[in-house]
């Protein structure tokens, strides 16, 4: 779609200043758990589900409403799930008991889903493929900068005020961000009983597969920490993972599937989304740990905290815009290798964490982990993005979302439940954790560093593949 450089940034300002929002409201989350857990009464492991249920309620739903987007209007779902975002955080901010917070989180991840499944599908329709890496790793730098933020700004919170006021503050910034969206982004009002129909003719059997799917390998991790109950929550994660898998194969087969089966059978775009997944699943490994390992094992406080862990989003703000840059003018695929080997430097590093404090140990892993994803990020997105054609942007940008949500989910949950797994009896971590908590700590970023050794495998194959094809494409002129 044509329009003129001024109309672009204006849509640049709106997808990005959402992205600010969830983001700060996402890392805020992650470090508050310790105190979360304090204030509710609720164990370290029962507070990382604050986190979870968001995830995984996003993840459920960011295909439909990617679908949804293209047959209808990507900007009009974005603009709902901006007001959803505001109402959820609004509940969550206000509720006064561990399930009525995570009530308002699932509101809360709704709204996510509407705004995710979207984006980039927005992105892709006003933004040509010569341009695109350099837009996305715009909105990339406005996640990152939520990403700083939030740690740094929930920390203040968490000392000076309450961990509450991480949500409430989503209310006011969130109705600017929404009034300023309905003047600046273009809206197609859909004609008489086009939702209507969309609705009645969808998928909801493939739908529902997925949500029961998605729902028992997440919720597997209760039992998989739980030594007595071990085999109950592998029953649980295999019928999760046997449902997921056949509500794909359903939505295949169905009249009107929520996936397009070209972009299920696009190899290309195939291979970029399971690398992202892999990829988010590493990063939010070390997410949910190091908040544990420096206020809950350390004592550092939770602003000292947040500073240490919005090293990695600085570090990612200031290789974005030169990645992307590069992402335009050079080989995306060798961007994608150089980020996922950087990546694996880092595990290494966390692996290596020591029993008492030292600065450098700490930082650099850190550092590195922001370097691996800000090369990686922007070509990936990319490369996933020109794979496919531009009618099927909003599901095929949700699909790209569902990868990178459902790795921060897997990461999240299955990297709590190992290390609790490894701390029989153990509830809260605590100075007193000693060497079990380090060990444990430890294989937890050493499994890492093995998921991320296959992701860079994965990478190399994609790079070869497009070689050869280039190659034969050549050699037939």
């Amino acid at each position: 779609m044509a329009m003129s450089r001024a109309q672009r940034v204006k849509i640049l300002i709106v997808l990005g200043m959402m992205s600010l929002l969830t983001a700060l409201s996402g890392s805020s989350t992650n470090l508050a758990m310790p105190r979360i857990s304090e204030d509710l009464m609720i164990s370290s492991s029962a507070a990382t589900w604050i986190v979870s249920i968001g995830l995984i309620t996003t993840a459920v739903l960011l295909v439909m409403f990617g679908h949804i987007g293209d047959l209808v209007s990507k900007n009009l779902v974005f603009l709902i799930g901006e007001v959803v975002f505001i109402v959820g955080s609004l509940l969550t901010g206000i509720a006064p008991t561990y399930l009525t917070i995570m009530a308002g989180r699932v509101v809360q991840a709704v709204g996510s889903a509407m705004i995710m499944a979207n984006s980039m599908g927005i992105i892709s329709q006003y933004f040509p493929d010569a341009n695109r890496a350099e837009a996305l790793a715009v909105i990339s730098m406005f996640v990152s900068l939520g990403s700083i933020s939030g740690p740094a700004f929930g920390g203040i919170l968490i000392t000076w005020a309450s961990w509450r006021w991480i949500y409430l503050f989503n209310v006011p910034v969130g109705i600017l961000i929404v009034l300023a969206g309905m003047r600046l982004l273009p809206l197609r009002r859909p004609a008489h009983g086009e939702i209507k129909r969309v609705w009645q003719q969808a998928n909801w059997t493939g739908q529902n597969l997925f949500t029961g799917g998605m729902i028992l390998m997440f919720v597997s991790g209760y039992w998989l920490q739980q030594p007595k109950q071990l085999w109950l929550g592998v029953g649980i994660l295999a019928g999760g993972i046997l449902l997921t898998i056949l509500a794909f194969i359903q939505d295949q087969r169905s009249r009107s599937p929520w996936i397009a089966p070209s972009i299920m059978h696009n190899p290309d775009y195939l291979i970029s989304v399971s690398v992202l997944l892999i990829v988010m699943l590493v990063n939010s490994v070390s997410n949910i740990l190091l908040p544990f390992y420096l206020q809950s094992y350390s004592g550092i406080s939770a602003f000292a905290s947040g500073l240490l862990m919005m090293l990695q989003s600085v570090t990612m703000l200031m290789i974005t815009p030169f990645a992307g840059w590069l992402a335009d003018h050079w080989n995306r695929y060798y961007l994608t290798i150089l980020g996922l080997f950087v990546l694996i430097v880092s595990q290494i590093g966390y692996a290596s964490y020591p029993a008492k404090i030292a600065m450098t140990p700490i930082i650099w892993p850190i550092v590195a982990n922001g370097a691996g994803m800000a090369l990686f990020l922007s070509p990936n997105n990319a490369l996933t993005m020109g794979a496919v054609d531009s009618s099927l942007s909003g599901v095929a940008g949700s699909m790209n979302s569902l990868a990178r949500t459902v790795g921060l989910t897997i990461g999240i949950s299955f990297g709590a439940t190992l290390l609790f797994a490894q701390l029989p009896g153990v509830t809260r971590i605590s100075p007193q954790s000693g060497e079990p908590f380090l060990h444990a700590l430890a294989t937890v970023f050493w499994l890492a560093t093995l998921v991320s050794v296959v992701g860079l495998v994965i990478v190399v194959f994609r790079s070869i593949r497009s070689y050869k094809s280039v190659t034969v494409r050549s050699k037939n002129k």
